[in-house]
């Protein structure tokens, strides 16, 4: 009897320990919680550092999402690949620090109707600078 007591008692806190353990991993994995909205700026092409720009040229024709630093700025780069012609924009939805990420999000917007940006392709392009930071940037 006093046995069997021994093993409920001992299921009983390991099913406890289990379901506060899984319970926990998936609170902090889902959670993102905004600190704060970033400041930045659209760079033009000719604010682009030089290094970044040639990362840019060799990535261009394909999708691309990367980070770039010189240690005092961080630059946030996403391109959307070839795209059949011209006239397309890319607008920032977010960009924010939780506490172990910046997070941003980007859509690309098609030329609007009516829009004569030739039948040359273009390569949308958006270059953010924003303050240096150590966290990671994750791409929404």
């Amino acid at each position: 009897m006093k046995k069997r007591r021994i093993i409920t008692r001992s299921l009983l806190c390991l099913l406890l320990a289990a379901s506060l353990l899984f319970t926990g991993c998936t609170y902090l994995s889902d959670e993102k919680i905004k600190l704060r909205d970033l400041d930045f700026t659209v760079l033009s092409e000719e604010m682009i550092p030089e290094e970044l720009k040639g990362i840019i040229e060799e990535k261009k024709s394909a999708a691309f999402q990367i980070t770039y630093t010189d240690n005092v700025n961080l630059y946030i780069c996403v391109g959307y690949g070839e795209q059949k012609t011209g006239g397309y924009s890319i607008a920032v939805e977010e960009l924010y620090l939780t506490e172990n990420n910046i997070c941003v999000n980007t859509s690309l917007l098609g030329p609007e109707a009516g829009d004569k940006s030739g039948k040359t392709p273009s390569y949308p392009v958006i270059v953010l600078k924003t303050e240096f930071l150590e966290q990671t940037v994750i791409f929404e």
